[in-house]
């Protein structure tokens, strides 16, 4: 066996790092969450929107993959994708989802749990219209998550839809589209050291304009 895998039970590192407690955060969640990818993206932590989306297949497994976030406002988390894809099967089916962003260097990560929805097409044209040709072209040429002969028989489905477009513009595919999570709940982790990390969690009390959130601290 790998010496380094022998040293999977005795690595250890503690995390020197600022305290996290009720009086240091927004009472709204988002404005929290933004103020820590500021930071994260300030400190040169890679692809700081980087995220682990979670969802649940049909026979009740947990499915796992990093995806990138392009939106967080006042709706939620958006992000973008093929919608005949496993992921957005599963979304589609259960209407709710996990996601995790995690900011090592900072030894920091954010737990969001919340309901699924498509967002409107006019918002999949724009962000579709802002990517580069060739994930365009990507985009028309994966029929994401099923099964393909082998990496050329893809090479050759790009080449094909290439020239199918030529020159011309590269329409949104109606299979490809964005993803809205509302959430309805935060976990905020900020290590600590001997462990004794820092836990808030945000909940979400009613729904609608008088929303409100309350915040707990959380045993590590």
């Amino acid at each position: 066996m790998s010496e380094h895998l022998h040293d999977l039970a005795s690595r250890r590192k503690d995390y020197e790092t600022a305290g996290l407690d009720l009086p240091d955060v927004d009472a709204d969640p988002m404005v929290q969450w933004q103020r820590w990818y500021a930071e994260a993206s300030e400190a040169g932590c890679v692809e700081p929107n980087a995220f682990v989306l979670s969802t649940v297949d049909a026979e009740g497994w947990p499915q796992s993959r990093y995806l990138l976030v392009r939106g967080a406002d006042e709706r939620g988390f958006t992000f973008f994708t093929n919608y005949d894809s496993a992921k957005s099967e599963q979304l589609t089916r259960e209407g709710r989802a996990a996601m995790l962003f995690t900011w090592l260097q900072l030894h920091r990560q954010v737990r969001v749990v919340g309901e699924v929805q498509r967002v409107p097409d006019a918002e999949s044209d724009e962000y579709y219209a802002s990517r580069p040709r060739g994930s365009q072209i990507g985009a028309w040429s994966s029929p994401q998550s099923q099964r393909i002969p082998d990496r050329e028989w893809l090479e050759q489905r790009v080449e094909q839809m290439a020239a199918t477009f030529g020159d011309a513009e590269v329409p949104r595919p109606a299979f490809w589209g964005g993803w809205l999570l509302v959430p309805r709940r935060f976990e905020f982790w900020q290590g600590r050291p001997s462990r004794l990390h820092d836990r808030l969690a945000y909940t979400l009390l009613g729904e609608g304009d008088g929303d409100s959130w309350q915040i707990d601290r959380l045993a590590p």
